[in-house]
């Protein structure tokens, strides 16, 4: 069997990076090397291998035919490696690595940020990167080790792990907007009201979910605004401008202090937990384990 030299390993590497990528400046981002020095290693790995394997524009890098066939077989190696040093783990005193996680801004607050303290202080070796996209991520193509969503968007291959009991949903608005329109008393007297939208990641106006069982019901609600950040549409509710659609747990201290009040209290939604998900086929990555029984145990969650 041929050996491979560290200089080849690291040219495979960077090639697996770029592909996953699809940009010299992103690859050399996530390496810490200048994109001149992707270059290089790049020309000489198509020259001691023979083949070309990308095909670069002013916009673009894309792998060659060539080029796909090598880095899916790349990947499951790397895979296989990654998987090897994990069973080292029990061997050690404590978890060491590098720990990718993709999240949801919601969850970033929600979950993330009161652990961090805690997480920092009894994995110093864990370099952890939390990525917050509000749309769908694929965590293997991303290279993601792990990913935070809402229970029913998980997908199906992965294994999910509930951080959080199910997730309680309320309409919401502040005291002066209630004093000059009233509260409405079901679903169909939200059309009277100015009620504050969401834009998904997606790109789609989210839609309330209102009650659960056989009262459930799904609408589209009008108003004047629509952010894209829960925090934002927090701000709004709190400023007056209407009725707003979010998490209790988002706005406990705010329905505590009285800044704002729920409507329609009998209209609550229950929905699934928060969920980190992970590849099912790989072993789970060094530190992600401890980041979940943290937010679990603030939540208190089962499972």
């Amino acid at each position: 069997m041929a050996t491979l030299s560290r200089t080849e390993l690291a040219e495979l590497n960077v090639f697996s990076i770029i592909c996953r990528k699809k940009s010299f400046r992103l690859a050399a981002v996530e390496l810490g090397v200048s994109t001149s020095a992707l270059s290089h290693a790049m020309r000489s790995l198509e020259e001691r291998l023979g083949v070309k394997l990308l095909n670069r524009t002013n916009r673009s890098v894309v792998p060659t035919p060539a080029g796909v066939a090598l880095v899916t077989e790349l990947d499951r190696g790397f895979d296989y490696i990654k998987s090897a040093l994990s069973t080292l783990e029990p061997y050690r005193g404590e978890p060491i690595g590098h720990l990718r996680v993709n999240i949801p801004h919601d969850a970033l607050d929600l979950l993330i940020a009161p652990v961090m303290e805690s997480y920092a202080q009894t994995h110093p070796k864990i370099a952890l990167e939390v990525a917050v996209n509000n749309h769908q991520v694929d965590i293997i193509k991303e290279g993601f080790d792990a990913g935070i969503r809402y229970g029913e968007i998980i997908p199906k291959d992965m294994i999910a792990v509930p951080l959080t009991g199910s997730l309680k949903w309320v309409v919401v608005a502040a005291p002066a907007y209630l004093a000059k329109y009233g509260a409405p008393g079901s679903p169909s007297e939200l059309k009277d009201h100015s009620c504050i939208n969401m834009r998904l990641g997606d790109g789609a106006v989210y839609q309330w979910e209102l009650g659960n069982d056989e009262a459930f019901c799904r609408l589209p609600v009008n108003g004047q605004y629509i952010f894209s950040e829960t925090s934002m549409i927090i701000k709004a509710a709190l400023a007056g401008l209407g009725l707003a659609y979010c998490l209790e747990m988002q706005i406990d201290e705010h329905l505590r202090t009285g800044e704002l009040q729920c409507v329609m209290p009998h209209w609550s939604h229950l929905s699934a937990p928060f969920m980190m998900y992970y590849p099912s086929r790989r072993q789970l990555q060094p530190g992600l384990r401890p980041l979940i029984e943290l937010i679990k145990a603030r939540h208190r969650s089962p499972g």
